[in-house]
């Protein structure tokens, strides 16, 4: 392990989130609030353990795969635990767990709160919850490669550890090329939905903050109602942005620069994420119409939750704790899925769906015409073997680890409804469960146990499971 070329990295992360902190610092002087000297301190504090990290650097460090997936489980792991400080400086969220499991959740843009009443919070914390949904999005990996001078392809480590979905590849030729197109769109698209939602009448702090948790599938609310009080103006175009950051970025760099457009209609998982949500929408239509007074006002509720459940935002308009059970199977369901690989959102991925339905039907097929070999294709194209086994090995992880942590939090005597829906909602990074961790409920009546297990899952399912799963292995660390 070469803890040298971790520590360089590490510093630079941390740099990284010292001056993401600029941003909080001048909104507390925009609202006049003297919360933002702890968030001055806090960058401080950061900026400082960040150049000690980095005092022994080296000129050209190589991440080997075990490097680069325990330098971004540390990564994420100390941005969380130093971004959770000004919320206890500042005594707006002053037990540490509790500010610590608001943070992680910020970062890995799950949205799982512990506060009843965010709407009593400064607007800078406010800024600063919804911001970390925004760094979480892209990944500030991702951010840092697009910045900082590479080296080599060996970055591609990182950038596997940090992307979500079975398979990370390069839009150009060069690593930081493909990073700074990445955030080039992010940044566009943001932007973009920020203005849309002034026009239409938001808030300009509001529309900010709202576009944060867009872009990052994160669903922080400022509101305790979350995005309910809102115009269903409002509500339909935060619809529209969610789904669009719910589809692979790549889709978009297809549009800007490839001649042949129709390439996209090639995408299979483009492909099924609207036609999974085309059904689930008018399926929980038809079952919840009448727990509202048109089919119309049904049907742009459902589209909201089903939209904002399969891209693992998490942002709610309605309370559907208390719609039928087959509509909240259903958003339970949903929540397994999780949106586009290559994209802000959570879950398992389509992608991983897609082939190993694919897998079992290649495995059925070989029982029936046990002589006939026929390869697995995603997009038209054959599918590597090293991939096909990754995705067996990820849903395998996957199922046990969900397992596990609904048997730990069970401890907490919590029903097997909110015990099976916490987890599935931290580990799939959604937020919002059923019962009293539901859309109109909150994570702060678990216990510190309980808030640890899920705490491990958010990042667990945020980093896609190896690098936590490296990072707490000690065979990790031993000399080979």
């Amino acid at each position: 392990m070469n803890y040298r070329t971790i520590g360089s990295f590490l510093s630079n992360v941390l740099k990284i989130e010292a001056a993401l902190l600029l941003l909080p610092i001048i909104t507390s002087i925009i609202y006049h609030e003297s919360v933002g000297i702890y968030y001055l301190l806090t960058a401080a504090i950061i900026l400082i353990v960040g150049i000690l990290f980095g005092l022994k650097k080296e000129d050209a460090p190589i991440f080997y795969a075990k490097e680069g997936f325990v330098s971004v489980g540390l990564a994420w792991l100390l941005m969380g635990l130093f971004g959770c400080l000004p919320f206890v400086m500042s005594k707006e969220i002053p037990d540490f767990v509790n500010a610590l499991f608001e943070t992680i959740s910020g970062f890995t843009t799950t949205g799982s709160s512990i506060l009843s009443a965010p709407e009593e919070l400064s607007y800078t914390a406010n800024l600063w919850r919804c911001l970390t949904h925004w760094i979480g999005g892209m990944g500030v990996i991702v951010f840092m490669l697009a910045i900082f001078p590479s080296n080599s392809g060996s970055n591609m480590h990182l950038m596997r550890a940090e992307s979500p979905g079975p398979q990370v590849g390069k839009l150009v030729p060069k690593v930081k090329q493909t990073a700074r197109m990445l955030y080039i769109i992010y940044i566009f698209i943001t932007i973009l939905e920020m203005v849309v939602l002034y026009i239409a009448g938001m808030p300009l702090y509001d529309a900010v903050c709202a576009a944060f948790g867009s872009a990052g599938t994160g669903g922080f609310g400022i509101k305790n109602d979350s995005m309910a009080s809102y115009s269903t103006l409002i509500q339909i175009i935060i619809n529209i942005f969610i789904l669009m950051f719910g589809v692979n970025f790549n889709i978009y760099y297809v549009l800007l620069r490839s001649k042949d457009k129709k390439e996209i209609f090639r995408n299979e998982e483009l492909r099924w994420y609207f036609g999974i949500i085309i059904v689930a929408v008018l399926l929980i239509s038809l079952n919840t119409i009448n727990y509202f007074n048109s089919y119309g006002q049904a049907f742009q509720q459902a589209s909201f939750q089903v939209a904002s459940i399969i891209t693992t935002t998490g942002y709610a308009t309605t309370d559907f704790n208390l719609w039928p059970s087959f509509s909240k199977g259903l958003l339970v369901l949903l929540m397994f899925f999780g949106a586009c690989a290559g994209s802000t959102g959570g879950g398992i991925k389509l992608s991983r769906i897609i082939l190993t339905l694919k897998i079992v039907k290649a495995e059925i097929l070989h029982y029936i015409r046990p002589n006939q070999v026929k390869s697995i294709k995603l997009d038209g194209k054959n599918v590597d073997k090293g991939v096909l086994k990754s995705v067996g090995a990820y849903m395998l992880i996957f199922m046990v680890v969900l397992a596990i942590s609904v048997l730990l939090v069970s401890l907490d005597n919590v029903t097997l409804e909110e015990s099976f829906t916490s987890v599935v909602a931290t580990l799939n990074n959604i937020g919002p469960g059923l019962g009293k961790v539901g859309p109109c409920g909150n994570y702060g009546s678990l216990s510190y146990f309980s808030k640890f297990v899920l705490i491990f899952d958010m990042l667990a399912g945020r980093l896609e499971l190896l690098p936590i799963l490296l990072l707490i292995s000690p065979k990790t660390y031993k000399k080979i």
